[in-house]
Parts: structure tokens; C-alpha cells; sequence
């Protein structure tokens, strides 16, 4: 029986740079009527290519890719307003991956060794406008997105800076003098005291220990 909104035969791109694995994930997919490869990528730019020129409903894509890998490659499709759904496939299972791969715009994040059991079902859930995070995977998104989310005010007085706010607000958190900021800026030390006293201003900050603890807050620092 056909689902509402999804298409009776799903169109997919695969891209994968092994040919073994492509070769795994067809034979995977092969019993499925209702779903058909239009087109098959070694790199991430041969699969933009290919969703550019077949319009599949989806794209899966390895996350680890020559010229172009899957993140990238969805951050394109994203910015092409591309209708095609991306399923990135990794052998990463990290939480920080799952919330950049979904925030870049990916629609559904699977990793390689649940693909002979979930790879159909995500297909098909990308398929009918539905996102796709296996189950195993959501109790670790939740935690990673209840932890960005402690300090969403500060990410978002951090996005008011300028790239070179940003750069001097990291370099301030290390340690760097203000002429140490300017050779690495090419920029004169009073440009950078005048940068700090925007940075100052905009975050409300006044010693480098505010500066060190908030850069580690937002994980912009690691912690020594």
C-alpha cells in the first residue's frame, strides 16, 4: 500500500567512494520494489553532479568522501534549495556528528553497521518528508541538543560578532597578547584593543578569565 506523500517509486542516488560497500548497500536494497538507484557516486561532488542532473527523491551519502564529503555536499544541496532528502551513512556514532550533520541539513543520519537492517525503512522515511535518526542514536541527539541548548543565549550573542571579533575573542582566550593577536591578524595591536573593546561590549566581558570561559562554554576552547 502506497503511504501518502510518498512517491510509488523512491529515485536514489547512492555515493559511496568503496566500491565494495556501494556494492553491499545495492544488494541491500535490490529486494525493494518500491525503491530504484538512478545513479551511483565515488565522491561528493560526482553525487551533487548526479542529484543536479536525475532529481532523486534521495541521496545517500557516506560521510566520509574524496572532493567533497557528505556534509559538504548536503551544505551545497541546502544552499541550492535542491528538494532531493540527504541520508548521510557513517561508521561514526559520536553525538556532535549527528547534530552537525542535521543542522547542516540532512534529514536522516544512519550508521553503516545498522544499514542491512534500517538502510529500506530511512529511504523510505526520507521519502514521505519524515526525518530518520535510528533509535539507537536518539537518546544521544536529545543529550547533545539539550547541551547546546544550556547556553543558546550566549550562542546567540556570539553569532553578533564579526569573523574577526571571533577570531580575536579565541585568540584573547588563549592567552595571545594583543601583538601577538596582530602578527597573527596582520593587523596592528591597537586595531585589536579596539576589537576587544567591541567584543567587550557586545558579550559583556572584562577579564581574559571571562573570555577563557566562555570560548569553553560554546566549545570553542578545549579545556586545558
Amino acid at each position: 500500500m502506497t503511504t501518502p506523500g510518498r512517491p510509488d517509486i523512491i529515485r536514489i542516488v547512492l555515493a559511496d567512494d568503496h566500491l565494495v560497500v556501494r556494492a553491499g548497500l545495492k544488494a541491500l536494497l535490490a529486494s525493494c520494489k518500491d525503491i530504484e538507484i538512478v545513479g551511483e557516486a565515488g565522491t561528493g561532488r560526482e553525487a551533487l553532479a548526479l542529484v543536479e542532473r536525475l532529481k532523486p527523491h534521495v541521496a545517500v551519502l557516506d560521510l566520509d568522501m574524496p572532493q567533497m564529503d557528505g556534509l559538504a555536499a548536503t551544505k551545497e544541496l541546502v544552499a541550492l534549495k535542491s528538494p532531493c532528502k540527504v541520508l548521510i551513512l557513517t561508521m561514526h556514532t559520536e553525538d556532535e556528528y549527528l547534530v552537525t550533520l542535521l543542522e547542516a541539513g540532512a534529514s536522516g543520519y544512519l550508521a553503516k553497521n545498522a544499514a542491512d537492517r534500517e538502510l529500506a525503512d530511512a529511504i523510505r522515511a526520507l521519502a514521505a518528508g519524515d526525518s530518520y535518526v535510528q533509535p539507537t542514536a536518539a537518546r544521544a541527539l536529545a543529550r547533545a541538543v539539550s547541551k547546546r541548548s544550556e547556553h543558546s543565549d550566549e550562542r546567540e550573542l556570539y553569532r553578533t560578532l564579526s569573523d574577526r571579533e571571533k577570531d580575536v575573542l579565541v585568540h584573547v582566550a588563549e592567552g595571545f597578547s594583543a601583538s601577538e593577536i596582530g602578527e597573527k591578524l596582520f593587523i596592528s595591536p591597537k586595531t585589536v584593543e579596539t576589537y576587544k573593546q567591541r567584543i567587550n561590549e557586545k558579550l559583556q566581558l572584562s577579564h581574559r578569565s571571562d573570555y577563557v570561559q566562555f570560548c569553553l562554554r560554546l566549545g570553542l576552547l578545549q579545556a586545558q
